[in-house]
């Protein structure tokens, strides 16, 4: 039984990184060990508060949460070294720590908290630590050195330089984000950058208000403002990560569900996981957002449940070569065992119309993720896990060609784009 976890342990500890993950890595690997160094020689200043906000840090890092689109983030570890680097005064004593303590203590205080996920084998995402060691680095080495200049006394001008720094940072860690995720999902960065925007743009901007007030609270109440105003947002993490997890329930009980059909011979194996795989990647080159991509993932997992009730399977489980009263009878049958469950009715309601036309009597088409998942399976129908590129070709060609009527001609366009960069 252990045999399988360990296995997984090794796959998430050897993960391939591509190149804007290694360098960003590096980047923060050098600054770490220069700090620490630079620290090490010169001393700590003022330990005991590095203590308490390395602490703080720590227990952010342990309470960290992966939120919609796979995102890893550690809210309250964010605001704690924020508060630190922009730290004025501790009561009545000047804050006088530099930019390479804010690094090491944010560093010591994110490793602290990693371990125990790392002991059971829940390897943080190496570039999201990172960017949790380096965003608040890019704060410290602005805003520390006006700590020792004569701006310090200048309120006004300390408040606004403060403001600006967190919104340079948070601008920088949602591009570097949407670097990497446009190489990791194979999407264009115009499009990750506006998902980043969309999924962490809110999140950055508590994080940095939670980090300023910790820092000009200090100076009236003490370290223990720490205290009072991390425990709002400690509140809101916590059942936020309830949510999360109730969400990531239903997806592993979709994904085991789109399973039965493959299992039973409905379907050919692997193409349930294909589909979505597939879908939720046009999904993206059209915009959707992640809650949009969400559901689109369901709906395409489910896309095929309806061929459960059929006495006679189709041949192949191929079901863009079936009658369009046969495809509908499907979609009914698919969306009336989803509606069962009494959660996801948009779900049932995209799976219902994936087998519309595009251009319906009516005047109004199907929702983009029918339609999506429409153009996916038909694709997937006719290629399967073929790496023929002149087949790929011929099927986008006819498709296109039923473009006309049958199938959205972007959505056409959004499986020319992602097909092209996974092959």
């Amino acid at each position: 039984m252990s045999a399988a976890p360990a296995s997984a342990r090794r796959r998430t500890i050897g993960q391939s990184l591509d190149s804007a993950q290694l360098l960003l890595i590096a980047v923060a690997g050098l600054l770490v060990i220069g700090s620490v160094t630079q620290v090490a020689a010169v001393g700590v200043v003022d330990s005991r508060t590095a203590v308490l906000f390395g602490a703080l840090i720590a227990v952010g890092e342990l309470l960290r949460m992966v939120v919609p689109g796979n995102r890893e983030v550690a809210p309250i570890a964010s605001a704690g070294a924020l508060g630190y680097a922009l730290l004025l005064k501790v009561g009545a004593d000047s804050a006088a720590h530099s930019a390479f303590q804010v690094v090491t203590v944010t560093a010591c205080g994110t490793l602290a908290g990693a371990l125990p996920h790392i002991a059971v084998g829940r390897v943080p995402k190496l570039d999201a630590l990172a960017r949790r060691i380096l965003t608040p680095s890019i704060v410290a080495f602005i805003f520390r050195p006006i700590m020792h200049s004569a701006l310090r006394d200048h309120w006004p001008a300390l408040i606004t330089v403060m403001v600006l720094t967190v919104i340079l940072s948070c601008v920088i860690d949602v591009t570097t984000a949407a670097v990497i995720r446009a190489e990791a999902v194979r999407a264009r960065f115009g499009i990750a950058l506006g998902d980043e925007i969309r999924a962490k743009g809110p999140l950055c901007a508590a994080s940095g208000a939670t980090g300023m007030l910790l820092a000009v609270s200090t100076f009236v109440m003490g370290p223990a403002a720490l205290l009072v105003f991390t425990a709002p947002i400690l509140v809101t993490q916590v059942a936020f990560r309830r949510f999360a997890g109730i969400r990531a329930t239903y997806l592993q009980t979709v994904r085991a569900l789109s399973q039965v059909t493959e299992v039973g011979g409905y379907v050919e194996a692997g193409h349930s996981r294909r589909v979505s795989r597939l879908a939720v990647a046009m999904g993206r080159e059209l915009g959707m957002t992640e809650e949009e991509l969400l559901e689109l993932e369901y709906a395409a997992l489910m896309h095929d449940i309806g061929q459960l009730s059929l006495r006679d399977p189709i041949p192949g489980g191929a079901t863009v070569l079936a009658s369009p009263q046969e495809q509908r009878r499907i979609a009914e049958l698919g969306a009336g065992v989803i509606t069962k469950t009494g959660v996801l009715d948009e779900v049932a309601e995209i799976v219902r119309r994936q087998s519309d036309p595009y251009r319906v009597s009516d005047g109004s088409p199907p929702p983009l993720a029918s339609r999506v998942i429409k153009v996916a399976n038909a694709y997937d129908d006719l290629v399967g896990d073929s790496p023929d590129r002149d087949r790929s070709a011929a099927v986008l060609e006819r498709l296109r060609l039923d473009s006309a009527a049958e199938y959205d001609p972007t959505v056409i366009e959004a499986l020319g784009h992602v097909v092209d960069r996974m092959r």
